[in-house]
């Protein structure tokens, strides 16, 4: 990865472009601290470490800490990652948006458009919701119509301009604008984790504890890491043999391909999907200051959260976490379903003459698929399962709170991997087109 990175510095487009990238992101980090005026931010701080390293830690962590700070930036890109789940989602239901999924680059334009303007929408009833609720919890220091409005506006126009910065990333910089966008927010908030991790574990210890724990905590980090990326580039190639065609006087065709089935297919979008339903309803308790009492509905939000799963003290809390596991195992098996379409691979192999050996084209070969699938996707269900669960079990356990968890750790290794990838087959272009033009 260094190499790469130190061989593209020396090509002149590249390091634009790279530089164009890192001045966006100071840009995003320097408007992460700018904060939405009318808002009182220590009352808000205040009630936000009673419920951090609940509903709001990873919240916070994809933010990059500019929900908590109550910034122009606070709601962040997860407007648009939400609005670009649901139109991928919706292309699947929706005919219309299907054709527009299928009618190439003018297709994908409009589907862009249709994904901006529901991100907006998005950002104004998320933005609403929450000026709202800071009137009601005192949190504003005028509570009134203009001070509500004021919220809304700033809140979305700053969602609008990282989608906009997103973008022009995508385009002018490096690429994977929107994820280099949550990236950055992810490890923005690694310091200060590390020095919880160092004042929780490490500080006023005794040398040998010290030194343990030090040990220990950075194993487990670095185990995690290389879990991450053997999950998320392991795959399985399905081998594909085209028969050979007469075409004129010569023989075409008789390669030999593979159709690469990724181990976990669904990349982090069946946690982010089981997150959002288990935590979705503590969000809303949080916000009207309900949940803390003893009545049945108060313990369903206790269940409900994860801050109180694996804790010894509490153990019944932790039937929480089993159902979280299985949304994440069943969600794994739903999007993967619903982006891959083994019978559509299958038609489109017959056509071209292409089948698999030892299995017959059409509907034998789909059936195949769809197995082989089967099997594909369990094993990284239960990857992702893992990376989800050992950060829950350190924090109930151990109390060891930090935002870069398995989920956030299998956003970053994604993107980084993918970030490289990109930059190194530009390179690669930049290569051919040299040596075309000798």
């Amino acid at each position: 990865m260094l190499r790469t990175l130190r061989d593209a510095f020396k090509v002149k487009d590249i390091r634009t472009r790279m530089l164009f990238t890192f001045l966006m992101l100071v840009v995003i980090r320097i408007g992460c601290q700018i904060p939405v005026p009318g808002i009182n931010g220590e009352l808000f701080k205040e009630w936000f470490a009673s419920q951090t390293g609940g509903a709001f830690s990873f919240f916070d962590a994809i933010t990059g800490g500019s929900f908590l700070d109550m910034s122009i930036f606070a709601l962040n890109i997860t407007p648009y990652i939400t609005s670009s789940i649901i139109i991928q989602l919706m292309t699947i239901a929706i005919p219309q948006l299907e054709e527009m999924h299928k009618d190439g680059e003018d297709g994908r334009k409009k589907l862009t458009a249709i994904t901006r303007y529901v991100t907006v929408g998005l950002a104004i009833m998320q933005s609403t919701a929450l000026g709202i609720s800071f009137g009601r919890q005192g949190w504003l220091y005028d509570y009134n119509a203009w001070s509500v409005i004021q919220v809304i506006v700033i809140l979305t126009a700053g969602s609008a301009v990282l989608m906009w910065i997103g973008e022009r990333i995508t385009e002018r910089g490096v690429g994977n604008g929107i994820s280099i966008v949550l990236v950055i927010n992810i490890i923005s908030r690694i310091p200060n984790d590390l020095g919880t991790l160092w004042q929780q574990f490490i500080s006023g210890k005794s040398v040998a504890r010290a030194v343990l724990a030090g040990v220990v905590i950075v194993a487990i980090i670095l185990a995690l890491v290389v879990f991450v990326d053997v999950l998320q580039n392991a795959e399985r190639k399905i081998p594909v043999q085209y028969s050979r065609k007469i075409q004129g006087r010569k023989q075409v065709g008789g390669q030999s391909s593979n159709i690469p089935l990724k181990v976990n297919t669904a990349g982090v979008i069946p946690i982010i999907f089981a997150q959002s339903i288990m935590q979705f309803p503590v969000i809303i308790a949080g916000m009207l200051g309900k949940g803390n009492g003893t009545g049945i509905g108060s313990q369903i939000i206790k269940t409900l959260n994860q801050s109180n799963w694996c804790d010894p003290s509490q153990p019944v809390y932790t039937i929480g976490l089993v159902i979280y596991l299985v949304l994440i195992v069943a969600f794994a098996y739903f999007y993967t379903s619903i982006t891959f379409n083994p019978l559509e691979i299958a038609d489109n192999m017959k056509k071209q003459g292409g089948f698999i050996p030892g299995i017959r084209p059409g509907k034998p070969t789909s059936d195949y698929l769809n197995s082989i699938l089967g099997y594909i996707i369990f094993i990284g269900a239960i990857g992702l399962s893992i990376c989800a669960f050992l950060p829950i079990f350190f924090n109930g356990v151990f109390n060891a709170s930090v935002s870069f968890a398995g989920t956030s750790i299998i956003i970053i290794v994604g993107v980084v991997v993918e970030t490289i990838k990109q930059i190194e087959s530009q390179m690669l272009v930049r290569h051919y087109k040299g040596f075309l033009s000798n």
